[in-house]
């Protein structure tokens, strides 16, 4: 009988595995935040950013997607070519720190177990994100921190990605982030003190852009009880 449940244990968990593999990797490339200071470019990464992702391959053609990213983000009035924008002359810096997490679907089904087979598909990516950013003002022309908040974004990737040597991929992608505040750059502060200096269109939230590249290693083991 131990036999038997050793070897059903065994069987089930091969397959298990079969089924799924883990990828761990970074990020490395630029951010640019998209509201009422600076250009109005939708994809111009004007600041590095960098950081950590977890994916868990529930299929060839979808994953449970994990990561961490830092960056600052920057506007420059001077650079935008609004006139009314390079006239007022504003300017800000913000921490971004977001954590995410939600599904990554590929066009083409992407079998990271046939390791000898070159692979090629774009995906894209949505969920939930949550990050902690500085609250601005403006005063006088000059923006400053009132304290640390934090806000939800929902983030929409797109991008492609292809397996290299036998245990990495690659991967290239551009997710815009939707946010729930609109004070990214202080035109908005959320302190009822600071109401009267706020500025721009107060009906938009603001947006922020990672764009750049991915490396991840993937990796599975067997249970210790089915080791060989």
């Amino acid at each position: 009988m131990k036999k038997i449940l050793v070897l059903f244990f065994c069987l089930f968990f091969q397959n298990f595995l079969n089924a799924q593999i883990n990828e761990i990797g970074v990020f490395l490339g630029g951010s640019n935040y998209i509201g009422d200071v600076g250009k109005t470019n939708f994809v111009s990464p004007n600041e590095p950013a960098f950081g950590i992702l977890y994916k868990w391959n529930k299929s060839p053609r979808h994953s449970y997607r994990f990561s961490y990213t830092q960056s600052t983000i920057s506007g420059n009035d001077l650079d935008s070519e609004v006139p009314g924008r390079y006239e007022r002359g504003y300017k800000f810096k913000n921490n971004i720190k977001e954590f995410s997490a939600g599904l990554e679907f590929d066009f083409f089904d992407f079998n990271l177990h046939n390791i000898l087979r070159r692979k090629v598909s774009p995906y894209v990516y949505t969920g939930l994100s949550y990050f902690a950013y500085d609250e601005l003002f403006v005063v006088n022309g000059e923006t400053k921190t009132d304290y640390t908040a934090s806000a939800m974004a929902i983030p929409i990737t797109v991008g492609i990605k292809a397996n290299i040597f036998t245990k990495f991929i690659v991967g290239f992608e551009v997710g815009t982030r939707y946010t729930f505040t609109d004070n990214l750059d202080g035109s908005s502060p959320k302190n009822s003190n600071l109401a009267p200096l706020k500025f721009g269109n107060l009906n938009s939230n603001d947006w922020y852009v990672f764009t750049g590249f991915t490396l991840t290693y993937t990796f599975t083991e067997k249970p210790c009880f089915c080791a060989d």
